[in-house]
């Protein structure tokens, strides 16, 4: 599953409006998504994300994710880093 895919990665980019700079920056190799975020927040990461042809995982939950990365909230959308 992805969760344990952000767990072992090396670096990952948490947060819509930094994924996209990164995205746009050509530093990610794929996305992550919670399922339950709100589509408008997440819609600029997934339009970047398939314009430059970078796999998108979907995952369950944002409370999850989070703490996959590390923190107390909740994450929408997480990068890992090439």
């Amino acid at each position: 599953m992805s969760y344990e895919k952000v767990l072992q990665a090396k670096s990952v980019i948490i947060g819509t409006k930094q994924t996209v700079r990164a995205l746009k920056n050509d530093l990610i190799q794929e996305v992550i998504i919670a399922e339950d975020a709100d589509r408008f927040l997440v819609s600029r990461v997934i339009e970047t994300a398939n314009e430059l042809n970078v796999p998108i995982k979907y995952v369950d939950s944002m409370r999850m994710l989070g703490k996959a990365c590390g923190i107390d909230v909740g994450a929408a959308a997480v990068a890992i880093k090439k």
